[in-house]
């Protein structure tokens, strides 16, 4: 996904973009494969979406400094000396905004109602 976030402008991507793109990589052969595993290989705890890589944006996603960052590294040659255990360090997420956190906790609040009304109107009709 990075690799192909990062070759759209500003490194958006809606996601029928997205989904057309990927299905097209898949579709290409064992060399695609081949390659996604060595890069992957340079970081073995790669998971894009809590380390901060992409970020979600209306109707798609788009690549972060973090995730172009990452994404240099996994393609540069390795140097003679370099083990992979130099890889950047990316356990920890990115903190998100107060904002954004408050409405996350907002909609699972709502969503939360929203089962509890739909349990009580089932048990009332049952």
């Amino acid at each position: 996904m990075l690799k192909i976030l990062v070759s759209y402008p500003d490194g958006f991507a809606v996601m029928a973009d997205l989904k057309r793109d990927m299905a097209i990589l898949a579709a290409s052969g064992r060399d695609w494969a081949d390659r996604t595993k060595r890069l992957g290989a340079r970081v073995p705890d790669l998971d894009i979406l809590s380390q901060g890589l992409v970020a979600r944006e209306s109707g798609g996603w788009r690549i972060t400094v973090k995730g172009r960052t990452v994404l240099e590294f996994m393609g540069a040659p390795p140097a003679a000396d370099q083990a992979i255990e130099t890889v950047p360090t990316l356990d920890a997420p990115l903190s998100q905004p107060p904002e954004r956190a408050s409405r996350r906790r907002e909609r699972r609040e709502r969503r939360r109602k929203v089962r509890e009304r739909a349990r009580a109107d089932a048990s009332h009709s049952a």
